[in-house]
């Protein structure tokens, strides 16, 4: 029976590179992964993440149960099934996080403050922007300055954020976050650099290196309190596997759940579902933090990325600019810009995250990705997410079957913080809208609408259409204590010898924007820290 030094749940945005590492660094590893390969046009193609957004082949496709903050709505949650993980499907933009988010992280689990993880970053990126001491410039994965094919509409709105008093950013990764930009993406010549373009690809000649798809992990194997391999399924005959060391980097929703599945979380929940407990671990599932965000629409006097990709001519004539030259609509992500400012009173480091985007989707047939389905009118989307919920949610099990999706809670709107900054972020796009470098271009907003005027009624609107802007994180907490955490800040899971997690549900709490690059970091950085011993 072959063993393995390490096993790695999940070849995602933490699962690739963590993997990949241990093999060039001699390691025996088996990297268990649920999903497919991902060798498909549209999951290269940038723009193509709106094809594969409802697409089981490569997606979870989990919805949680009704929000009660939500007006008992269900919200669907996109997941990566497939190499690359949800940095296979995602929007692609490129956030760090603030340097004050991981200072938070630090003071609960040394080793991972800013002071700490920057060194990470710039080990990942290969940036193609300005040079910047800030930034990394010959990493494994390719972030693209896009500034220079942004569409008028997005240049409009980045003027117009100016005149409100929110500063021009040419980098909202490097010295400084607040401000208003373009988005970076994480793209190569064109193509989608998923942590499986990224990093996989160096390992997968390796002798001591085997990666196995269409393989679901169903529990973890224990002796006693330690970890000794994991059992999964693939053809549909169960398989086991045996190492020193797991690894869970299933993301924020799987890890918890096969940690329970395995008998690791909380005592009564795994006994309701006949599972053996194992390890009495109440914070598993726990803290579920998630950025809700809201988009305004506004029917534009100009032309939109509408009028684009809409008609059959307008779809063959950027297809060809992309299959000619990689670029063009199809070759950038939705939200070209955007940026992070200060709404909540007294707030010293940014409290919204800002998205502007040259395309609407109003119409779109129910249970099509919205992006494409473009309005036949020329519109836009200013939209916007609070970077800091005090909300909680939660990830539990439905039943003991590991093929069952679990029970998910947004847990949304909860907190009269994250109401009053909807409420906020909407009255602020508002106020942008008004600036005189939009006011010409912008015939009227269609929604919310001028008939929501007062906080109460667009509170109501916005528990009516917000949505998930897909960071869900938190549900392994890292931290020192044991009685409030999952893990240490080794990622060891406190109580079970040879059990690790390293993906976003040991985020201690929720970075300031997109959490894909702080996904990416949590399996470079794991890698330091198990090669320290």
């Amino acid at each position: 029976m072959e063993r393995y030094d390490y096993i790695i749940v999940g070849a995602g945005s933490a699962g690739a590179p963590l993997a990949t590492r241990l093999a060039e660094a001699g390691r025996r590893v088996l990297l268990l992964e649920a999903g497919g390969t991902g060798k498909h046009p549209w999951v290269n193609v940038p723009l193509g993440y709106g094809k594969v957004f409802h697409d089981a082949r490569f997606n979870w496709k989990y919805t949680t149960e009704p929000e009660p903050g939500l007006n008992g709505r269900q919200v669907y949650w996109p997941r990566g099934k497939v190499l690359g993980g949800s940095s296979a499907i995602n929007a692609m933009v490129w956030v760090r996080g603030h340097p004050a988010d991981f200072d938070e992280w630090g003071a609960v689990a040394p080793g991972w403050s800013w002071k700490d993880v920057a060194p990470v970053f710039r080990r990942i990126e290969r940036w193609s922007g300005a040079h910047s001491p800030e930034r990394g410039h010959d990493g494994p994965l390719s972030v693209t300055d896009m500034s220079a094919q942004m569409h008028p509409l997005t240049h409009a709105c980045i003027a117009a954020a100016a005149e409100a008093g929110i500063p021009t950013n040419a980098d909202y990764n490097g010295a400084e976050m607040n401000g208003a930009g373009f988005y970076q993406i994480s793209t190569a010549g064109g193509r989608r650099a998923s942590t499986a373009q990224a990093y996989l690809r160096r390992a997968r000649h390796l002798p001591n290196f085997r990666a196995e798809t269409a393989a679901m992990a169903t529990r973890i194997l224990l002796e006693g309190q330690r970890a000794t391999g994991v059992e999964y399924v693939k053809k549909g005959r169960s398989e086991k596997a045996f190492a020193t060391e797991v690894i869970l980097c299933g993301g924020a929703l799987n890890s918890p759940q096969l940690l329970m599945l395995s008998g690791i979380g909380p005592a009564a929940h795994l006994r309701s579902h006949g599972i053996d407990v194992v390890l009495d671990a109440p914070h598993v599932g726990a803290n579920l933090m998630d950025h809700l965000g809201y988009d305004l629409l506004y029917r534009t006097r100009r032309p939109s990325l509408n009028q684009t990709l809409r008609p059959w001519w307008g779809k063959a004539w950027a297809g060809m600019q992309y299959v000619t030259m990689q670029k063009g609509p199809l070759a950038m992500s939705l939200n070209q810009g955007g940026g992070f400012t200060r709404l909540a009173e007294g707030a010293g480091v940014p409290d919204t995250q800002l998205y502007f985007s040259p395309l609407s989707y109003s119409t779109a047939p129910k249970g099509k990705r919205p992006l494409m389905s473009p309005d036949a009118f020329p519109a836009m989307r200013m939209g916007f997410n609070p970077c800091k919920p005090t909300s909680r949610g939660s990830v539990g099990l439905v039943s003991s079957d590991p093929f069952a999706s679990p029970a998910l809670r947004g847990g949304y709107l909860t907190s009269a913080y994250d109401c009053e900054l909807m409420v906020r972020g909407v009255r602020e796009i508002r106020r942008i809208a008004s600036m005189p470098s939009l006011e010409n271009l912008i015939e009227c907003e269609l929604e919310p609408g001028p008939g929501y005027q007062s906080d109460a009624d667009i509170l109501e609107f916005v528990r009516d259409r917000a949505g998930t802007v897909f960071h869900q994180c938190g549900t392994c907490r890292m931290g020192t204590d044991a009685t409030t955490s999952v893990v240490d800040p080794h990622l060891r899971v406190h109580g079970i010898a040879g059990l690790r997690v390293a993906d976003a549900a040991i985020f201690p709490t929720i970075p300031t924007g997109n959490t894909n690059a702080a996904a990416v970091m949590v399996g470079e950085r794991a890698y330091d820290l198990m090669m320290q011993g």
